[in-house]
């Protein structure tokens, strides 16, 4: 649309998160869809170029927590899929380049109201029964998160795209935030929703196309947000959805000189195979690809022996076991002081005990199931082993079923080895490991905890003393991206809290901030003159 306006979009706000009691209407609403999605098998194809892809080699998806039942297929593509959607996006990219940014805004605007409007039902329904998330944790994720992407994203491009230079007299200089040369290749995880519909779009709406390989287990819900750009208005091609082997999909990727960007949400081991790949096929590229990442925590809270006992132990069953603790962010370490572990103890204790675990489907289960029998396996051998292992205790939880659903019990384990292996590796599940500390080794404990992890992502401290605040606030420093006073360490907000971490948990570019959208333009800068010098003579020439 040609205009002479320079336009305002309507003020990002962070969207109302439902509460769900009994007898509200949005309870009503989400019981009868999740009746609804579990009476019915759906097919699910790959969208390419805005067609639906159905390749006949159809794959059952089913509820972590009732993995008998099947919710549908989904049809897995091939290596061929991939060349043809890079060539879908490649084909689409000069007119969604050539759009005016305004209307590039409407659609992701559009987009969120849809989202936390008519869908808002369907797309909770579906990450409950895909990712076995409780209706809390799924609107917290898939309506209120990724509504607030697409609105506070279009806030930020605008931020962005008013970032000028300045000019001097008789000249007018100009930057031009242009998109990148090529396509993005969007990789996204299973365990939220918000980040699967963000990975994409952030660098869609700053004008490039992208290639979105969905995390198997996402697939369910991934397809309700394709709906929803697709009636928002997205055009085809732009965002293309497939269903693909990582390794088949890489193959083809990142052998292509179009290739123009990662952005990756996964597993260290997997990034670090990513870059060096992209290192090793550099000279094949047109430019050079921006790699954006966040790969996983070894998240800590560390208690003084001035914390409340009570604010520490909701924090940690609360931080530690919020979705079976599949958070990159979730509390998977924590360091308390022996003058208050006692207190500590006994409150985690009486919050585990009051837990109830089962199906979201029944509203009044706090914790459901872990993702896949992998994930389930890799737990439960860390917990069998801290079982048999006479340097740790297990106080809480330690038991697992997987006969209908993969079921974890959240576990405490207690170590004097602040070494342990659960105390260093990402378990991404239900297990909470404390090393009770002595008041006298408070120093010798801070070093612990910023070295014991290769990662920094998250990290939460408690204290009443604000020195002591000031102090570990100072000795942490780069212990951790997201960094909670007195507050559990996960729950980052769009706006609020930019989310990322550095070290192994990736290039810190914060999703949900301005900061990202930047690593998806090349900006151009632009010199006009307007009383060009017509004598190459200078002043000092003279005599």
């Amino acid at each position: 649309m040609a205009t002479d306006a320079i336009f305002t979009p309507p003020i990002a706000y962070n969207e109302p998160v439902l509460s769900y009691a009994p007898g509200s209407p949005e309870r009503i609403a989400l019981k009868a869809e999740l009746a609804k999605q579990r009476s019915q098998q759906i097919d699910i194809p790959m969208t390419i170029g805005g067609q639906k892809i159905e390749t006949g080699n159809r794959v059952a998806m089913h509820p972590p927590h009732d993995h008998a039942h099947v919710l549908g297929h989904f049809h897995k593509g091939d290596r061929n899929h991939v060349v043809q959607a890079i060539e879908s996006a490649l084909k689409a990219k000069p007119t969604w380049e050539a759009m005016p940014w305004q209307d590039r805004a409407a659609i992701f605007l559009k987009a969120a109201d849809l989202l936390a409007g008519p869908y808002r039902a369907k797309m909770n329904a579906a990450t409950m029964l895909a990712q076995s998330k409780n209706a809390f944790q799924a609107e917290i994720d898939a309506v209120a998160e990724l509504a607030d992407f697409w609105r506070f994203n279009v806030e930020y491009m605008t931020q962005l795209y008013c970032e000028q230079p300045q000019s001097s007299d008789g000249i007018w200089n100009r930057l031009d935030h242009r998109p990148l040369e090529g396509f993005i290749f969007a990789i996204t995880p299973f365990n939220f929703t918000s980040i699967a519909g963000n990975l994409p779009t952030a660098p869609a709406l700053m004008g490039n196309v992208a290639l979105w390989k969905a995390a198997e287990t996402q697939i369910y819900s991934a397809q309700v947000i394709m709906e929803i750009l697709e009636e928002a208005g997205l055009p085809d091609g732009v965002v293309n959805l497939l269903f693909v082997d990582g390794p088949v999909a890489g193959e083809v990727v990142f052998e292509h000189p179009d290739f123009a960007g990662l952005h990756f949400t996964g597993s260290t081991g997997v990034f670090r195979h990513l870059w060096t790949t992209i290192g090793n096929n550099i000279g094949k590229y047109k430019s050079y690809p921006r790699i954006v990442g966040e790969t996983g925590g070894k998240d800590f809270v560390v208690a003084h022996k001035s914390a409340p006992a009570k604010a520490v132990a909701t924090a940690l069953s609360r931080g530690a076991f919020e979705f079976q603790g599949q958070k990159c962010s979730a509390a998977s370490r924590a360091y308390i002081s022996a003058s208050i572990w006692s207190e500590v103890k006994q409150y985690l204790i009486d919050d585990l005990s009051d837990f109830k675990m089962g199906g979201p489907e029944n509203f009044g289960n706090f914790i459901n199931a872990v993702i896949d029998h992998n994930s389930f396996s890799k737990i439960t051998e860390y917990i069998s082993d801290a079982h048999k292992d006479p340097e740790v205790e297990i106080i809480a939880g330690g038991d697992f079923d997987d006969s209908t659903g993969y079921f974890i019990e959240p576990t405490v384990i207690v170590t004097r080895n602040p070494e342990y292996r659960t105390m260093c590796d990402e378990l991404f599940g239900p297990v909470l490991t404390i090393y009770v500390y002595e008041d006298e080794n408070f120093d010798e404990m801070l070093s612990l905890v910023d070295s014991t992890s290769p990662y920094a992502l998250t990290g939460a401290i408690f204290a009443r003393d604000r020195h002591i605040l000031n102090y570990m606030s100072d000795r942490l420093r780069h212990a951790a991206g997201n960094f909670y006073l007195n507050d559990k360490p996960t729950g980052a907000v769009v706006g609020q809290q930019p989310f990322g971490g550095g070290r192994a948990s990736g290039t810190n570019d914060k999703a949900g901030s301005i900061l990202n959208l930047l690593r998806w333009v090349s900006p151009r800068t632009i010199k006009e003159n307007f009383n060009p010098p017509s004598d190459y003579r200078y002043p000092f020439l003279a005599e």
